[in-house]
């Protein structure tokens, strides 16, 4: 299959990983910020096909798994309110807030619906004039433009009764932040769909202000390994920059038309992150010509913080500082079918992915995962 098999062809992944080894001298250790990386890496085996002095470390790349426990515990409250329909992403249903999840809600008869794009929410509005219906928004610059389009959509048809809660975030705060926290950190695996709506623009101030190595990666197993050697050959040379590898797919500026639909409807914002806390200029609002669509705005509801689950390591390792298997309560308390903690929830999950592909991380190199052709 095009853009399939020639990105899995064993003998290219093995010439690069021999290419690697070659010009790989320093100890260095590369994030990935994007789930589908995470996935990708775990799923492949990449882990066991690296020497031993290229570490790789997953950071915050799931947007579920970020989303913050006070947000959870306000939606949960919009659900349990009268003549409300609250419409979500699937992967956001099993998120545990401090309680009790928007699954658990949903059995005790709060109106929650699956949807599978923003505008779907839009045809439930149309169609329930009674109800208020409350769309939560999350995600990174993926999703943010698919959000827009539904408030531009509202806006046209005069929707009285349509409101989004805003949770889109936005990278490069959050990659500075841990550039900060984190000086172990020698190079990012930049997020493909990211980059591919953003541009790898966003990156340029990174690299100038914090002279680190980014490259910006597909999804298939030469295109993770071929960003690792393009990342190996900067630090190697002490030559950072920003890179492109996955070009079939983004460029320098980005998806200008995306941007310019998110720039009409969102304005940076503070946000928190789950296990990263609040941090500047790092979320989306719903900005003033659209307030009239702003749940916090029509609904405000008051959230005490609480700490995360005791024992939980989530926090830790979306700041890339441990690894799910350093957590009690990985694969024993804590799993897919019942997650303690945000990042075993989606399938995007640091947690999440280790426990899926757990027997592959210390699998033979010399024998290639099955999906390597």
């Amino acid at each position: 299959m095009k853009y399939i098999d020639e990105y899995r062809d064993k003998r290219a992944v093995f010439s690069l990983i021999e290419s690697i080894r070659k010009i790989s001298k320093k100890k260095v250790r590369l994030m990935e910020v994007c789930g589908g990386h995470t996935m990708a890496i775990h799923r492949y085996g990449i882990h066991s096909l690296l020497p031993e002095n290229i570490e790789l470390i997953s950071g915050p790349g799931c947007p579920v798994c970020v989303t913050s426990q006070v947000y959870i515990d306000k939606i949960i409250e919009y659900a349990k309110m009268p003549g409300k329909i609250i419409t979500i992403y699937g992967d956001l249903l099993r998120v545990p807030g401090t309680q009790s999840t928007l699954d658990q809600e949903k059995t005790k008869g709060c109106d929650i619906r699956i949807v599978q794009s923003s505008l779907d929410s839009i045809k439930i509005a149309e169609e329930n004039k009674t109800k208020e219906i409350i769309f939560p928004a999350i995600g990174f610059e993926t999703t943010t433009p698919a959000t827009a389009i539904a408030l531009l959509e509202a806006k046209k048809k005069g929707l009285c009764n349509f409101f989004v809660a805003s949770a889109h975030k936005i990278m490069p705060p959050v990659m500075e932040v841990l550039i900060r926290d984190n000086s172990e950190i020698d190079g990012y695996i930049g997020p493909g769909h990211v980059s591919t709506i953003a541009g790898s623009k966003i990156y340029d101030k990174l690299v100038s202000d914090f002279g680190i190595s980014i490259v910006v990666s597909g999804f298939e197993p030469i295109d993770i390994l071929q960003s690792i050697y393009m990342l190996v050959k900067q630090i190697e040379s002490n030559e950072p920059c920003v890179a492109i590898q996955y070009t079939r797919a983004v460029t320098h500026d980005g998806n200008l038309k995306a941007q310019q639909i998110v720039s009409e409807v969102f304005e940076p914002v503070t946000d928190t992150w789950r296990g990263l806390g609040k941090i500047e200029k790092s979320g989306l609002k719903l900005n003033a010509g659209f307030s009239s669509f702003d749940a916090n705005k029509h609904f405000p509801v008051h959230i005490e913080e609480k700490p995360e689950p005791a024992n939980c390591l989530c926090g830790q390792i979306l700041r890339g500082i441990n690894k799910p298997t350093d957590c009690k309560l990985f694969a024993h308390s804590c799993t897919p079918e019942m997650p303690i903690g945000a990042c075993m929830v989606s399938p995007e999950g640091t947690c999440a992915a280790y426990y899926q592909y757990r027997n592959l991380l210390n699998r033979d190199p010399r024998v290639p995962e099955t999906d390597i052709q």
